[in-house]
C-alpha cells in the first residue's frame, strides 16, 4: 500500500475529522482511508447542460399541449401611400 502525508490542514479540519473518527471508533487515519474511499468509489456525476436541467426538474408534470399560434396578421399593415 503506497503511504500518503497531507500537510497544512486546517485546526478546523483536524478537529471535525477526530470527532468524526471518534463518532465511528476509528483512528483518524482510518477516518480519512474511509472519507477517501467514499469519496471516490463512486462513479462521478456528469453536469449536465441547462437544456438537460431543465427537462429533469419538469420531465414528471408530463408534457402540455399549446395552442397554435395563428398564422395571419394581427392587423390591418401600415399603408404609407400619400
Amino acid at each position: 500500500m503506497a503511504v500518503m502525508t497531507i500537510r497544512n490542514i486546517d485546526d478546523a479540519i483536524k478537529t471535525r475529522l477526530r470527532i468524526r473518527a471518534a463518532l465511528h471508533g476509528r483512528s483518524m487515519e482510518d477516518e480519512a482511508r474511509a472519507i477517501l474511499r467514499a469519496a471516490l468509489s463512486t462513479e462521478p456525476v456528469r453536469p449536465r447542460d441547462l437544456g438537460q436541467a431543465i427537462h429533469a426538474r419538469f420531465a414528471a408534470l408530463g408534457g402540455v399541449d399549446l395552442p397554435e399560434v395563428p398564422r395571419e396578421p394581427s392587423r390591418e399593415p401600415p399603408g404609407f401611400e400619400a
